[in-house]
């Protein structure tokens, strides 16, 4: 781990417990690939990203989801298990210990955008090819509201996303909502991120850290209060 991110943190090396594997998750535009990039960074930990620039049936299903919705899942479907494929080979997977995705939630989208006949057929697959893949020792969820998503999508502004409407990303949401809602697997944090910033605020970013080195078992919500909120607290 970054030396001086130990001192920020004001924990000794030897007091701390890494999880091995930590898989961030999240609906499009919540920041959960900004998120794992930064902890592997922190944690000098490999890591492991989805390419949807490389799904060629993505921009087409962002301008028509019904007709593009299963070649754009199966797509998604076989790369995340090609790469946890990958990393089962010679027993390699100890060296890549951050992912911006969790295999176990793809059918959430399968189930928001295909038609049933589609589902099933995917379902089908699905079934046999999701077995003996690595299951992470804590899944960090981050949380937002539809309306921010939204904003941020915007925001930066990436050509693709553009046709994506708000109605769509609350359908995600839900999905979401409801997956991690049963979510009992593995080890979960939940971080509501729509006062924080983790992408650019050291404190926010460094204090999420502390939690999530905190974090060994069970279900955890990360709530945190803007700044300005704590200080009027303290001066009440």
């Amino acid at each position: 781990m970054n030396d001086n991110l130990l001192i920020n943190l004001d924990l000794e090396r030897s007091k701390i417990s890494f999880p091995s594997y930590i898989a961030v998750e999240g609906p499009i535009g919540v920041g959960k690939t900004t998120l794992a990039k930064r902890l592997a960074k922190s944690f000098n930990y490999d890591v492991l990203l989805e390419e949807p620039e490389t799904n060629p049936f993505l921009e087409r299903f962002y301008r028509d989801r019904r007709t593009h919705a299963l070649p754009v899942q199966l797509h998604f479907l076989f790369q995340r298990i090609q790469k946890l494929q990958n990393l089962r080979q010679g027993d390699i997977f100890q060296q890549v210990q951050i992912s911006d995705f969790l295999i176990d939630k793809d059918p959430l989208f399968a189930r928001v955008t295909l038609e049933d006949d589609e589902y099933r057929l995917y379902q089908t697959v699905y079934e046999k090819i999701i077995t003996d893949l690595p299951r992470p020792d804590l899944v960090i969820y981050l949380q937002a509201p539809t309306a921010t998503l939204f904003e941020r999508l915007q925001r930066r502004g990436n050509e693709i996303e553009k046709p994506v409407e708000e109605s769509y990303l609350q359908q995600l949401n839900d999905a979401y909502t409801q997956f991690f809602y049963h979510y009992d697997d593995t080890p979960l944090l939940i971080v509501n991120t729509s006062i924080i910033n983790l992408a650019t605020n050291e404190s926010d970013y460094i204090n999420l850290v502390k939690y999530i080195l905190q974090t060994q078992s069970g279900r955890h919500y990360y709530n945190p209060q803007p700044i300005e909120k704590k200080l009027t607290a303290s001066s009440a």
